[in-house]
């Protein structure tokens, strides 16, 4: 075992906490840059198959929109809240492995992101009130264009938030789904 490594596995929460501190800091960074820097539906090619593009959702990922705003936002802090909780339980026990703890940090990087926006953009930029925000969303792979230049795959404008809560929930289901069962079963009192 390397010395970084026992580091790491010494200073577990320390180390998570720092990962979870290192997204928010990149994904907000990221977000006011082109809210401050680019007008709404304003794109900039970056490569052939990647843009920066500034657009505001309204929802939840891909813009979708189930459930009214105020209710999404506190949905949102609760389920932070329900992570926080969980991410301490994890803790707790030495048998966690670490790429577990790190999934389910970006998860609440990404969501605790998302929130930050729903609390704070709408006063910020002076469109809404606390609580009803919008999301900025600016990251665009176009991977597959039709002859005319169109994209045919992959349409969503994505942030560095939601692209942290998408691949820990695929890294989750990929390599640690008997984690994710094993963390959440009960086990019954004797007394």
């Amino acid at each position: 075992m390397t010395r970084v490594s026992r580091w790491v596995n010494s200073h577990r929460g320390l180390f998570i906490t720092t990962l979870i501190v290192l997204a928010l800091v990149l994904d907000q960074a990221l977000k006011l840059y082109i809210a401050y820097n680019y007008e709404i539906g304003e794109c900039h090619k970056i490569l052939p198959f990647f843009y920066l593009c500034y657009v505001e959702n309204d929802g939840m990922a891909f813009g979708i929109e189930w459930f009214n705003k105020l209710f999404l936002t506190l949905f949102r802090i609760g389920a932070v809240g329900v992570l926080i909780y969980y991410i301490t339980r994890l803790l707790q026990s030495a048998k966690t492995r670490l790429g577990y703890l790190i999934a389910i940090a970006m998860v609440t990087a990404g969501a605790t992101g998302n929130i930050i926006d729903c609390l704070f953009y709408g006063k910020l930029f002076g469109y809404a009130p606390f609580f009803f925000g919008k999301v900025v969303d600016m990251l665009y792979f176009p991977l597959i264009t039709d002859s005319a230049g169109e994209c045919v795959f992959f349409r969503p404008v994505f942030n560095i938030a939601d692209s942290c809560i998408t691949v820990a929930v695929i890294v989750i289901l990929i390599w640690y789904r008997k984690d994710l069962e094993q963390s959440l079963q009960t086990k019954p009192k004797h007394g």
